[in-house]
């Protein structure tokens, strides 16, 4: 398969970023303001146009073509998609027609996914700086170093960010100052979770953590027989994550006792979308999974033509999901059986943004893609 690197396998499973609380009340320009969105499990309950039904009639409404790789996973408010890639700019695309609006260079590759509050798009580079951004404009408004490939998640002022000095960092969103840091065993390429004051992350020392969101204090952590480097989704009490030692966990949110682990065919650095009592996600072994989310029980699973590194988004009754086979797929929720897929020009990594109407994502031949129906 071309370029798969593990190197490049183990840096970018850290692309997703989960945001929090309560979802937002459905709009006519529903955002998705993270990799999670805003409910930290990958799923947009207000999406209606596209469905079981029409996501057959997909088909490309533009793309935008940046200088390298796109891995990172787009943000789409106030009709604005924002995106980073590996040409170490962060990009600002006319969510219609594609069209930049802006863009800003950093340092380094921009793998990480944004994160766009109060007007503000906030991202890590591999320049080891998270930026804030001037959402409208994307002038600098601060940076702070600490970074590298880790996505943010912004709560109540507070940006938490990994970073590859083995940190959990907390910053201050309006000025970027450090309120406080966790040190692990291990690189901090995942992304963090953050519910009920409680931020969950993966570390490269094989460990979940979960730290109190105001002081970072470790309330408790859970080994895995490997890395993690896929971002957790919490849900109803409930944290879902992959493991390199090819297992996706269960674990009581409150305390971190294991409720249950399903061993897929390969590894899983896929974050999880849990929607409607079910976790999807992907694995190396080529295939797209469904568990009971209560059990971990195997409902179905689709096998695609190569990883499936790429985290699923679910809308609708039909959950999207990339392979490195270089194709999105739209697959029946409740069956696996696919319903659309589109052939870009390389491997996709990155994971689907669905909203409005439109479905967004990158893929390793240096495009955004924007599907909507026909």
């Amino acid at each position: 398969m071309k370029r798969i690197r593990f190197s490049v396998l183990i840096l970018y499973a850290c692309f997703v970023s989960v945001a929090w609380g309560k979802p937002p009340a459905c709009t006519a320009h529903t955002p998705w303001v993270e990799f999670h969105r805003s409910n930290m499990q990958r799923w947009n309950q207000c999406e209606n146009l596209l469905s079981v039904s029409t996501v057959g009639n997909l088909g490309l409404k533009w793309s935008f073509t940046a200088s390298d790789y796109v891995f990172s996973s787009p943000a789409v408010v106030n009709a604005v998609v924002y995106v980073g890639s590996d040409d170490n700019n962060v990009y600002a695309l006319n969510a219609t027609t594609g069209a930049k609006l802006w863009s800003f260079t950093t340092g380094g590759v921009v793998g990480s996914s944004p994160a766009v509050a109060n007007g503000v798009v906030y991202v890590d580079s591999y320049d080891k700086n998270v930026y804030a951004l001037n959402a409208s404009t994307g002038t600098t408004l601060w940076n702070s170093s600490g970074g590298g490939f880790s996505s943010p998640a912004v709560v109540n002022a507070v940006v938490y960010v990994g970073s590859d000095d083995d940190n959990l960092y907390a910053l201050n969103a309006t000025t970027g100052a450090k309120l406080w840091h966790y040190t692990t065993g291990g690189m901090v390429l995942s992304s963090p979770a953050v519910a009920n004051g409680v931020v969950y992350v993966g570390s490269y020392d094989n460990n979940v953590y979960a730290l109190n969101a105001s002081t970072g204090a470790k309330l408790w952590s859970y080994a895995a027989g490997n890395v993690v480097l896929s971002s957790p989704a919490v849900a109803n009490g409930v944290v879902y994550f992959g493991s390199y030692d090819k297992n996706v966990y269960a674990l009581n949110a409150s305390t971190g006792a294991k409720l249950w682990s399903y061993a897929a065919g390969d590894v899983v650095a896929s974050s999880p979308a849990v929607a409607n009592g079910v976790v999807y996600f992907g694995s190396y072994d080529k295939k797209v999974y469904a568990l009971k989310a209560s059990t971990g029980v195997k409902l179905w699973s689709y096998t695609t033509g190569g990883v499936v590194y790429s985290s699923p988004a679910v809308a609708n009754g039909v959950v999207y999901v990339g392979s490195y086979d270089k194709n999105v797929y739209a697959l029946n929720a409740k069956t696996g059986a696919k319903l659309w897929s589109y052939t870009t020009g390389g491997g996709v990594y990155t994971s689907p943004s669905v909203t409005n109407g439109l479905v967004y994502v990158g893929s390793d031949d240096g495009n955004v893609y924007a599907f909507g129906l026909e």
